[in-house]
């Protein structure tokens, strides 16, 4: 069995899909959405040697200093982000994170990090 702590949190920002096909060319005009976050991590036992909070504060304020402007970052390419970071600080646990724009569009991207 797998234990997981998450969280949510959220960020205003604007992207662009350069290439988006035809039928959504709309997409490749710089667009705002709501971005939400749901960030799994793996905990060792059930006395969380990963508290709460100190999951949530650096990953939030790591998110919160991302530029405005996501350029053309898809929702998979700002979860490897957020993992990137994640997998430094906390290294060898298994991570699950979804991204959503506007919480309606969503992505859920796993990662081993061994």
């Amino acid at each position: 069995m797998t234990n997981y702590i998450w969280f949510k949190t959220q960020k205003s920002a604007f992207h662009h899909w350069p290439d988006a096909p035809k039928e959504v060319k709309y997409l490749s005009v710089k667009h705002r959405h709501l971005f939400y976050f749901k960030i799994h991590i793996e905990v060792h036992h059930n006395d969380r040697e990963i508290e709460f909070h100190m999951f949530r504060n650096p990953i939030n304020e790591y998110i919160q200093h991302w530029e405005e402007n996501l350029e053309s970052s898809s929702c998979e390419m700002l979860a490897d982000r957020l993992n990137n970071f994640i997998h430094k600080r906390w290294p060898n646990r298994k991570v699950i994170i979804e991204v959503s724009e506007d919480n309606e569009c969503r992505t859920v991207m796993k990662y081993s990090n061994q």
